[in-house]
């Protein structure tokens, strides 16, 4: 069950109806970066959440949280294309709605919404919900949820130095402020479920030892030439979950050369292929 009070999470003002702006703020809505995203990643990751019930409550209030940061971005949309014409007018160049679009406003907000947001990216394409990762597995779906807010935190920054209007801004760090807590709460769930030597790899529960162990910790250089590779922490030392050693090896052919043999009789294969 879901409740409001029809107030905003966070205070939305602009001070400056900017429609070019109002388009950047789509893809913070809509976009493989925005909150439809984390919103419904959440959500129907709490959906399947199975085990200690605090990670449910975790991820649903998080979901819940998300809807209100779609609610702003929407207002603040509708809000910056107010100063977006509704008419043309017969001013050649000057046209203001002419400037509008040359300006880079996108024509979906006029004329599928009434100068309204959309749950769309700044190009106006729909989301379409492929970016939505719920494993079922906890500290698999905690992993992805701290990748999803490191891209949202970057999208947010970008936005804050795109305009100059004082309550954009302060919406924005309001923002982005929520995404460094949501970071820091989704490290800490891995934390809770035993740190790194304990959640990975993921899914901890399959067997190492019926891995193929000598490439579990192997780093691969697919150079055609067999060059050595450069190093860095993952091509030596203890490995990060602390159950092997990082080494590196040039990657030399295991398998052999593909032969799916002939093409079946009605297949609609050439001749040639049968």
């Amino acid at each position: 069950m879901f409740y409001t009070d029809n107030k905003l999470q966070y205070p939305v003002r602009v001070e400056k109806p900017d429609p070019l702006f109002a388009r950047a703020l789509q893809q913070a809505i809509g976009g493989v970066e925005g909150e439809i995203r984390v919103a419904m990643q959440y959500f129907f990751q709490a959906c399947g959440a199975r085990g200690d019930p605090k990670f449910r409550d975790l991820l649903m209030n998080t979901a819940t949280e998300e809807l209100g940061h779609i609610e702003m971005l929407a207002t603040a949309v509708a809000l910056n294309l107010e100063g977006a014409p509704l008419t043309m007018q017969e001013e050649g160049a000057r046209d203001k709605m002419v400037e509008a679009v040359m300006g880079g406003m996108n024509l979906k907000n006029l004329l599928s919404s009434g100068l309204s947001a959309m749950p769309v990216d700044s190009d106006g394409v729909p989301f379409d919900m492929s970016h939505i990762y719920a494993s079922g597995n906890i500290a698999a779906d905690m992993t992805a949820n701290i990748a999803a807010e490191s891209t949202g935190r970057t999208l947010a920054v970008r936005l804050y130095n795109m305009t100059d209007d004082p309550g954009m801004k302060d919406m924005l760090s309001y923002l982005i402020a929520r995404d460094t807590m949501h970071q820091n709460q989704w490290m800490a769930a891995l934390e809770d479920l035993g740190g790194e030597e304990s959640v990975f790899p993921i899914p901890n529960s399959f067997p190492q030892a019926e891995e193929q162990s000598e490439f579990s910790y192997a780093f691969l250089g697919f150079q055609a030439d067999g060059s050595a590779l450069e190093d860095g922490r993952w091509t030596q030392g203890p490995s990060i979950d602390g159950k092997g050693q990082f080494t590196s090896q040039p990657m030399t052919a295991l398998g052999q050369r593909p032969d799916l043999g002939a093409a079946r009789t009605g297949s609609g294969a050439q001749t040639e292929q049968m």
